[in-house]
């Protein structure tokens, strides 16, 4: 009898969380910790908190053993966790990731864009990060413990846009095995914009260029603004099929917001959809931050390469900047804008705008960073449909060889 209670004990115990984390799960706790200072930066320091706190919880609940939250079902049960579900059908599926770009299209004013078409060239700039990470990710490959092939290394390039959903909609389809460690990375880098771009930007730039005056923008008509994303889905149609599902959502998100007349569906986009969208996407993101697949010499090559992929991406912008500048003198350009051309939006821009009145407090640069910023949003997912469909092509001339 007494056998049989301390076997139901011992049963018991082993079912707790403090069991797992006894027995081989500091790194479970670990990762919690990381969750916590997630919380920290979130709440404290107000970084992207939108994104941060749902990410962290999602790390923080993916780590408690024998949860079975995330990841594996429970192995009595059968069951898989609620986070599971939402990562099988909103990440796996890609389908989040065009509800995102749907929701940032109706809440984005591409006038800025319109009126100074000039600044696409500063989001185009910006995109060097992703191609510089595809190159390093395959020279990494070279270190014993890692392996990365032409697809894992282009979907660690996205990374350098800045830009979670395209990121996430790219590795599902060339590097799916990857797909936590790079959607963990990119969201990350996303959040912290903020700490990450400031330094390069005033490394590369001289005060007096930090204070340069843009000249004010002209009005851009209801009809431009219409016109616009009819116009890009087209040429993406004709040029790019395999970007028509981002930029698609992108520019139907847009014109719902420009048409005025179905300001209903626009409210839905930017506030309800989004909000509900961007909860389950950042627990689902979050989830993949367990120990066991997270703490590994490849998920760290993935977030080393994603930081220098995302400096190198705010160095180009600013470098055409000061570019563009000396061969225009006559309409002066603030380098400043052109770190806003990685792609988030509108962090990127509001940290051009806060660099730029460090400088001078009267030089307000927001609506002029905002044309880079947006431009990078339609160039990172052109850099998508580009990889998406070149590469498998590489890969199948490389077997054939």
């Amino acid at each position: 009898m007494f056998e049989g209670i301390k076997t139901g004990l011992g049963l018991l115990a082993q079912s707790t969380g403090i069991y797992g984390f006894i027995n081989g799960g500091w790194g479970n706790l670990l990762m919690i910790l990381v969750g916590f200072v997630l919380f920290y930066l979130a709440i404290k320091k107000g970084f992207e908190p939108l994104l941060l706190i749902p990410i962290a919880m999602g790390c923080i609940l993916s780590n408690i053993p024998f949860a079975y939250i995330a990841g594996d079902p429970d192995p009595t049960s059968g069951q898989i966790g609620f986070i599971q579900v939402l990562y099988n059908a909103g990440i796996e599926s890609g389908l989040f990731p065009v509800l995102i770009f749907m929701g940032v299209g109706a809440m984005t004013d591409f006038g800025p864009l319109i009126a100074n078409p000039k600044t696409l060239l500063l989001g185009a700039a910006a995109q060097l990060g992703i191609f510089t990470a595809l190159i390093g990710a395959l020279l990494l490959s070279f270190i014993p413990g890692i392996n990365f092939d032409l697809n894992v290394a282009a979907s660690i390039g996205i990374i350098g846009g800045a830009d979670g959903p395209t990121a996430i909609y790219v590795t599902r389809y060339l590097a799916p095995d990857y797909l936590g460690s790079i959607a963990v990375a990119a969201y990350s880098y996303m959040a912290l914009v903020p700490i990450i771009q400031p330094p390069i930007m005033r490394a590369l730039t001289t005060k007096k260029e930090r204070m340069i005056r843009m000249q004010q923008m002209r009005p851009v008509s209801k009809l431009e603004k219409i016109i616009f994303p009819i116009s890009v889905i087209t040429l993406c149609a004709i040029f790019l099929p395999s970007a028509c599902s981002l930029i698609g959502a992108l520019m139907f998100g847009n014109l719902a917001k420009e048409c005025g007349c179905i300001d209903r569906l626009s409210d839905t986009m930017q506030n309800a959809l989004m909000n509900t969208v961007t909860i389950f996407l950042g627990l689902s993101v979050g989830s993949k931050m367990a120990a066991e697949r997270f703490l590994n010499l490849e998920t760290l090559g993935i977030l080393l390469l994603g930081m220098v992929a995302f400096g190198i991406g705010t160095a180009g912008g600013v470098l055409l900047g000061k570019l563009m500048n000396k061969l225009d003198p006559k309409h002066p350009v603030n380098p400043l804008i052109g770190s806003a051309g990685v792609s988030a939006v509108p962090m990127a821009a509001r940290v051009s705008s806060k660099v730029g009145q460090e400088a001078d407090p009267q030089n307000f640069l927001l609506m002029h960073a905002m044309g880079p910023n947006v431009s990078g949003v339609i160039g990172s997912a052109v850099a998508a449909g580009v990889l998406m469909s070149v590469v498998p092509v590489f890969v199948q001339m490389s077997t054939m060889v």
